[in-house]
């Protein structure tokens, strides 16, 4: 049974071939959705979209901080698409600093993408969304907004997805009578281009104690995630946030 069917979805920062944003949109072609990647790449992008299984899929380059520049593509994609029905807000950096190293051009730098970037691409396709009522918009937040962080990202990092948390439930409270649901992933320790070679054998061997199921996530553990809140199978679900972390933290 192919989940989404007949659906076309957006997803951010979605070229790293090994990165989240890249496994979803896989999964997403797999289950019927045509997919636009956005990245900052021109050439990875259109390498990232020729990759997916099926037709019709798309790639462009969008920077996430740039509001013009997300009103510009959504129109674009729209246009080009005929209409959007999920939106994946994935784009996002990282940065391990600890509090007092955090310069202001750090808190600029990881704020705009993981969080000012959520809010204009929701922005920018939101009209569109409610003018069809109906839509599914997936925000990547992170475990390390809720414990503090802890693993690699900063304070800086932990306060941009706790951000998106916020945002997301905001936006779903707001958006709920138009048929627009928003939710947040909150992905745990996951092996990514973003984690490889960043930690010790000491440091990891650390991480995988705290973790009950012993393993590291993978992409693919996130992208379930994010095909069952783009889908009908979670209709009634809006304003909450799915932890995919192995059960490193439960609350």
């Amino acid at each position: 049974m192919k989940l989404l069917e007949g659906k076309t979805a957006i997803i951010t920062g979605a070229a790293s071939p090994r990165g989240l944003g890249k496994a979803t949109a896989m999964l997403f072609a797999q289950h019927g959705a045509r997919v636009a990647i956005l990245d900052l790449d021109v050439d990875e992008a259109a390498e990232a979209a020729a990759d997916l299984p099926g037709e019709g899929h798309v790639s462009r380059v969008c920077d996430v901080t740039d509001k013009a520049a997300c009103e510009a593509v959504a129109a674009d994609l729209i246009n080009a698409l005929g209409a959007v029905d999920i939106l994946v807000n994935n784009a996002g950096i990282t940065q391990p600093l600890k509090l007092m190293d955090i310069a202001p051009e750090n808190y600029d730098a990881v704020l705009d993408v993981n969080l000012r970037g959520t809010l204009y691409m929701s922005q920018a396709l939101i009209p569109h969304l409610r003018s069809r009522g109906q839509g599914s918009i997936v925000n990547m937040s992170s475990v390390s907004a809720q414990r503090g962080g802890g693993i690699f990202g900063g304070p800086h990092y932990s306060a941009a997805k706790a951000g998106i948390l916020g945002l997301t439930k905001a936006m779903a409270r707001e958006l709920a009578p138009d048929g627009v649901r928003s939710n947040a992933i909150c992905p745990g320790f996951i092996a990514t281009d973003i984690t490889a070679g960043k930690l010790t054998d000491e440091m990891r061997a650390q991480v995988l104690e705290g973790i009950p199921m012993g393993r590291a996530g993978t992409a693919d553990d996130v992208a379930g995630c994010c095909l069952f809140l783009a889908s009908d199978l979670s209709a009634y679900v809006t304003g909450s946030e799915v932890d995919v972390n192995g059960g490193s933290l439960i609350h």
